[in-house]
């Protein structure tokens, strides 16, 4: 079993303090959702564990089993197991989906894979995740719908095998289909060896991966810890009950 431990965490943003003293702690075989109202710092979280520049780590610590998350670059954090699933996946003009995905699982390999190797499992997940045969060819991420690159990013995830996923709004934008499709491969994931934080503002993709663990997100704080109960309350509720009960304001806006 590995552990992700976020302890007492303070992020900015342009001089703006967006996360104010975050504490979580995941293990693998566990599935977080972090639910909470738009511009509450759900997305901040997820993007200050990966290493994104624009986030400034204030105060406090993140590790993953004994390893000081904060003291390595992006790259060192992919390979020491972490995985960030974009909400708006870039497009990078020039490189094929194909080569991307051939160098990125080359960095976390000791002997780099063979191309025929390669191509084997890449056509099994693509055929897996109903993509378009022609996906290794095209550009990263360029052209390419909603739902496609959504779907890209678990093609992503599969062939990498992270210890920890970190999922933000992986279900915006998918229709039945490919909400299907993105769960069940979530689902497949899951195991001893691996754990996620998954943001969603939608019961229907909790219906599909049930969450061992819900956490509400409000002015940069975990309010509220619970279980599945917890989705269904703010799917027919909102967010108004937790002002009432724990005598807090809500904000709700684009960060």
């Amino acid at each position: 079993m590995s552990t992700l431990k976020i302890d007492n965490l303070y992020v900015s943003v342009e001089d703006k303090l967006i996360l104010k003293g975050i504490n979580l702690v995941v293990n693998t075989g566990e599935v977080h959702a972090l639910m909470g109202p738009n511009g509450n710092g759900k997305s901040t979280l997820l993007s200050a564990i990966m290493g994104h520049p624009k986030y400034r780590i204030e105060k406090g610590s993140i590790f993953l089993d004994n390893i000081d998350i904060l003291a390595l670059s992006v790259d060192e954090r992919s390979k020491a197991g972490l995985f960030l699933g974009m909400q708006y996946p870039t497009e990078v003009s020039g490189v094929t989906n194909a080569d991307f995905l051939r160098a990125a699982l080359n960095s976390h390999l000791e002997k780099p894979i063979s191309l025929f190797k390669f191509i084997k499992q890449l056509d099994k997940e693509v055929e897996k995740l109903k993509m378009k045969p022609d996906l290794a060819h095209r550009y990263l991420n360029e052209g390419f719908s909603g739902g496609e690159k959504k779907r890209n990013e678990m093609l992503h995830m599969n062939l990498l095998k992270p210890k920890f996923a970190l999922l933000d709004e992986i279900d915006s934008g998918l229709d039945v289909d490919a909400l299907q499709i993105v769960s069940d491969t979530i689902n497949e994931m899951r195991s001893e060896h691996f754990g996620a934080i998954i943001v969603s503002h939608y019961e229907r993709l909790f219906d599909l991966v049930k969450p061992t663990h819900v956490h509400i997100l409000v002015d940069g704080k975990i309010v509220k810890s619970g279980n599945q109960e917890l989705v269904t309350k703010i799917d027919t509720e909102g967010y108004e009950w937790i002002k009432e009960e724990l005598d807090i304001d809500i904000i709700n806006e684009s960060i």
